[in-house]
């Protein structure tokens, strides 16, 4: 198994560069990410976000949130197939949630019968 840890300390520093680069304040990087200042003192202290405020920080600093991930294998896992077809699908603005789901039970259905093993 591929196993990783989340770099909690890791994330800080980057959004301390980040916070330190644009000259603003902690209280500004919680207003502007939407992410609460106690949250951001206990990613100080080394304890992991929730999930939300991962994604706010990372859409608010534009980091890559793979970058925070310690891998204690060398080689990267690769995500399965549909998998990153479902992160494409959901991404994609020009979808509905009901089109997701739709576009999603049909590559499923049709990636299951034409499976090769």
């Amino acid at each position: 198994m591929n196993h990783g840890e989340f770099d909690a300390k890791g994330l800080y520093a980057a959004l301390d560069s980040q916070r330190q680069g644009r000259r603003i304040t902690w209280k500004q990087v919680s207003k502007e990410s939407g992410v609460s200042a106690s949250t951001l003192t206990r990613i100080s202290q080394g304890r992991r976000p929730d999930v939300d405020s991962m994604a706010a920080l990372v859409a608010w600093s534009g980091l890559n949130a793979d970058a925070f991930i310690r891998r204690k294998k060398k080689a990267p896992r690769e995500a399965e197939s549909l998998a990153q077809i479902s992160v494409l699908l959901r991404a994609d603005r020009h979808l509905s949630g009901e089109g997701v789901i739709a576009i999603e039970a049909l590559v499923k259905s049709a990636y299951e019968r034409l499976r090769g093993d």
